[in-house]
């Protein structure tokens, strides 16, 4: 189990008040990190961080919205300030605002998800390696999806910035792998969350992408949660630059 032990470690995770970031974040706390639980709604990141603590973990509520670069700071500055420095950064927040072609996507909505989805990642990553330099390194987990894998016909934009991820973390695995951060990606495949539920709720969306899966499921959270703590933890030491896919095997048979 010292494999996957997070004790004494310090984790912010990104949209972590519902799904995926919530499930990463709770089952972080469990393997005994200290997290931050973080969302546009202070009220949704206190519920979290109560649950966690009401269970013996330890969370702290900071609300932020990842469009804005003060924001950002203010939330890594006040992590700073109630645990110390940052062992694991995992940037799981993200939209989509928009589901069709991308011949129709309006201007604004495009210019959106890359400014969210991008450039909140490439922020926060600014913000937190250089501190996780000066503490001797630390595991930066970037969610993406394996819409930056395949095209698609309703989420092109969305696609475009979730493969930006993965080339952000080959990037920046790069540049700081020799003070011993190690930056990686997730890429979930269908997984039953509020933000995926137009694909999963859609009979024949649904239908179509699990016949396509081996295991002829989609995933739960938890499942991309044990992926997180691997990457997180000495169980993922050598484990660099890489886009870990949790798809139930669609990638492989689509």
């Amino acid at each position: 189990m010292s494999l996957f032990d997070l004790s004494g470690k310090v984790a912010l995770i990104t949209g972590s008040t519902k799904g995926i970031g919530r499930a990463i974040a709770e089952r972080m706390a469990e393997a005994g990190a200290a997290v931050v639980i973080s969302s546009r709604n202070q009220d949704a990141c206190d519920e979290v961080a109560n649950g966690i603590n009401d269970k013996g973990g330890k969370a702290v509520p900071i609300a932020c919205n990842i469009n804005y670069r003060e924001q950002l700071q203010d939330l890594v500055d006040k992590t700073r300030e109630a645990l110390g420095e940052i062992d694991v950064l995992v940037i799981n927040a993200a939209l989509n605002p928009y589901y069709g072609s991308s011949q129709e996507i309006p201007d604004e909505a495009f210019d959106k998800i890359m400014h969210a989805n991008i450039g909140s990642a490439h922020r926060l990553c600014q913000m937190v390696m250089p501190g996780m330099a000066e503490k001797g390194g630390g595991s930066v987990i970037i969610v993406s999806s394996v819409a930056g894998l395949k095209g698609t016909d309703v989420i092109g934009a969305y696609g475009i910035s979730k493969a930006a991820d993965m080339q952000i973390a080959r990037n920046l695995a790069v540049e700081w792998g020799p003070k011993n951060i190690r930056v990686n990606c997730i890429a979930p495949g269908l997984i039953k969350t509020e933000f995926a539920r137009a694909l999963w709720e859609n009979p024949e969306t649904y239908k179509r992408t699990v016949s396509k899966y081996p295991l002829r499921r989609i995933g739960e959270p938890d499942e991309i949660a044990g992926a997180a703590i691997y990457l997180a933890s000495d169980s993922g030491s050598f484990t660099t630059g890489q886009t870990l896919v949790v798809d139930g095997g669609g990638t492989i048979t689509g």
